[in-house]
C-alpha cells in the first residue's frame, strides 16, 4: 500500500478514536449525573424516613412518658459507622454502675467521658453523686451530643474527637479532672494511639485520679506492662450483653 493511503488511513482512524473519545466522555458524564442523582434521591428518602421515625418515637415517647429511643438510636449509629461506636447497644446498667463505682464523688474536680453516647455511664456517674455541673462530655456524634444536652443541661457537651483530648479540652477545663471515663471501642486504635490517648488524658487529671475503661476482650487494651501506668481490673459482668470488664489505669 503506498504511504499517501496508509497517512490518509492513519488519519480516519485518528478521527475515529476521537469520535469514540468524545461519545465514550459524554456517555460517562450522562452516567455520572444519573448516579449522582440517584444518590442524592435516595439520600434525601432516607433522611426523610429518619425525620419522620424519629418523630414518631418522640410522639409515642411524650405520650407514654417513656423513653425507648435510646438502643434505637444507638444501633443507627453504630450502623452508620460501626468503628466509632464500642457496642451495638448501650452500655448495660450492671457496666454503667461498675465504671461510676470506680469516680469518688468526694474527689475535686471535673469528671470526663469520652465517648457517652445516649447517656447510660452518664446517668450512673449522676446516681454515684457526681454533680451533672461537673460532667465534661466529649462526644463525636452530634445526634448524641444534642440528647445530652437535653438531658444534660448542667453538663459542658464538647462536639469533637477524643483522640485529640488535649487541644479539644486544653481551653474548657479550669482545673484537673477528678476522672477521665471512656466508653470508646479502643481496640479498633492501633496501640500507639491508645497510649497517646491515655497519656493526654493523665496530663489533664488530678495525680493517682482514674482512668476507667471497660472492654469486652478478656485481655487490658492497655498493656499492664507499660512503664509508669498502674493497672486494676474489676470481674467479669457478666449479666451485662456482651460480658465485659472495668480496667482502671492511674499514673505511677
Amino acid at each position: 500500500m503506498p504511504i499517501q493511503a496508509l497517512q490518509v488511513l492513519e488519519k480516519k482512524i485518528e478521527r475515529q478514536i476521537r469520535l469514540f473519545e468524545l461519545k465514550r466522555d459524554v456517555i460517562e458524564r450522562k452516567i455520572e449525573k444519573k448516579i449522582e442523582s440517584q444518590k442524592r434521591r435516595i439520600g434525601q428518602k432516607f433522611e426523610d424516613q429518619k425525620r419522620k421515625f424519629k418523630s414518631h418515637i418522640r410522639r409515642f415517647e411524650e405520650r407514654k412518658g417513656i423513653r425507648i429511643n435510646d438502643e434505637l438510636q444507638f444501633f443507627r449509629t453504630w450502623i452508620e459507622k460501626p468503628l466509632s461506636v464500642g457496642s451495638v447497644t448501650p452500655s448495660g446498667k450492671a457496666l454503667a454502675r461498675t465504671m461510676a463505682s470506680f469516680v469518688n464523688p468526694n474527689f475535686k474536680g471535673p469528671v470526663i467521658e469520652l465517648g457517652p453516647g445516649t447517656g447510660p455511664v452518664t446517668e450512673a456517674l449522676v446516681s454515684q453523686g457526681i454533680d451533672p455541673a461537673r460532667l465534661v462530655l466529649v462526644e463525636f456524634d452530634p445526634t448524641f451530643c444534642r440528647l445530652l444536652s437535653e438531658r444534660y443541661p448542667t453538663a459542658t457537651v464538647v462536639q469533637g474527637d477524643a483522640y485529640g483530648l488535649k487541644r479539644l479540652l486544653q481551653s474548657v477545663l479550669k482545673e484537673p479532672a477528678a476522672a477521665v471515663v471512656p466508653g470508646l471501642p479502643l481496640f479498633t486504635k492501633p496501640l500507639k494511639m491508645r497510649l497517646r490517648l491515655v497519656s493526654e488524658a493523665f496530663t489533664l487529671m488530678a495525680p493517682d485520679a482514674p482512668f476507667v475503661q471497660f472492654t469486652y476482650a478478656t485481655y487490658s487494651p492497655i498493656p499492664r506492662t507499660t512503664d509508669r501506668i498502674k493497672s486494676q481490673a474489676s470481674e467479669r459482668i457478666w449479666t451485662n450483653i456482651p460480658p465485659a470488664r472495668v480496667w482502671v489505669y492511674r499514673k505511677q
